[in-house]
């Protein structure tokens, strides 16, 4: 069982702000309740001007956090938009690889770029929920079927399956104290829907938000993402990919169906499409443009003998599930599961 976690900002500060302060005592007390030990990284207080200034700060926190003998999982405060940014500090003379362990990784969003990161030292990850977004939620508990997943994680450092939830939920457009206890306004779901190709496929998942991979071959929100990203090998070679499962998820940023397209035919240009196994694809924040995902999904991947399986609760849609990456995994469209192979208990 996991005894120590470390809460890191590896993207925004914003946990480290006085705004966000009723939510930081309510994820400390959550965690706190489930019998584990909170930390925080040196700098992951410090607010967002200072995280967004020191990217170096960013990199010791994570380098520090898996060199800590006592840290059993590492769990991101929140994304963003530029972790990115950390390349150098972690790459340039191995500094990451040096400290880098089996212990637990837990993010999403922009901690995209985090697990690939990982990826290329061979570390398995986890991708599905931060403290921020997911612990420190301001009804009474945390989500039910987050907390599954949560609890599964910190007790048997793995997650044997998934199976869709029964709700989604809106979400808040206020964070501030009076919401504390106000319950998000919750909708039936229709479980995981299969949009083409075979009901059953497996391989090992990778992938994340798709705004955050489109920074990789894209610089139109900053004009040194794809240099930097090139330079340290960032995105898997297209080897790396085959047989593999992406996972696809949009931000909160609902990118217009015409913005989603061009990240899909980025994808498409590198040829992810013609060597993965099969494409999972997380719900929208409040089902944004799902319809017109699941269209342009089909279209330009242009092979409809290639599994594409959509409503998965994962990303920025609530509530969430977590997605081990790196663990070989089977996709059963009709009995609504995807389970992972038993491969030993990560960062324990």
């Amino acid at each position: 069982m996991i005894k120590t976690i470390e809460i890191v900002s590896l993207s925004s500060g914003i946990i480290g702000e006085p705004f966000a302060r009723h939510e930081l005592k309510i994820g400390t007390e959550r965690l706190e309740s489930l019998g584990l030990h909170v930390k925080f990284a040196r700098h992951a207080l410090k607010g967002i001007d200072h995280i967004k200034d020191h990217p170096e700060d960013r990199a010791a926190d994570l380098i520090e956090a898996f060199a800590d003998p006592e840290v059993d999982m590492i769990l991101c405060a929140i994304g963003g938009d530029d972790t990115y940014r950390l390349l150098p500090y972690l790459f340039e003379n191995d500094e990451l690889k040096k400290a880098a362990n089996d212990k637990i990784f837990l993010g999403f969003s922009d901690t995209t770029m985090n697990h690939l990161m990982l990826h290329k030292l061979g570390i398995k990850t986890f991708y599905g929920q931060s403290f921020l977004s997911d612990i420190c939620e301001l009804e009474n508990e945390m989500l039910p079927y987050t907390l599954k997943y949560f609890r599964e994680l910190i007790t048997a450092g793995k997650i044997r399956e998934i199976r869709p939830s029964d709700v989604w939920y809106e979400e808040r457009t206020a964070f501030d104290e009076s919401q504390i206890g106000i319950p998000r306004v919750r909708h039936q779901n229709n479980g995981f829907e299969l949009l083409q190709g075979p009901a059953v496929f497996s391989g090992k998942i990778l992938g994340g938000c798709i705004d955050s991979i489109y920074d990789i071959f894209n610089n139109d929100r900053y004009g040194d993402s794809v240099s930097l990203c090139n330079r340290y090998g960032l995105f898997p070679p297209i080897e790396d990919w085959k047989g593999r499962i992406l996972l696809l998820e949009t931000s909160e940023e609902k990118p217009a169906p015409d913005e989603y397209e061009k990240m899909l035919y980025a994808l498409k240009e590198y040829g992810l499409f013609e060597v993965v196994s099969g494409v999972i694809v997380g719900k929208p924040m409040d089902g944004a443009y799902e319809d017109e995902y699941k269209r342009s999904l089909v279209r330009i991947i242009g092979s409809p003998e290639l599994p594409v399986l959509s409503n998965i609760n994962i990303g920025h849609a609530t509530p969430r599930c977590i997605i081990p990456f790196g663990v070989n995994a089977t996709v059963d469209a009709d009995r609504q599961v995807i389970t992972f192979e038993e491969e030993g208990r990560c960062g324990l």
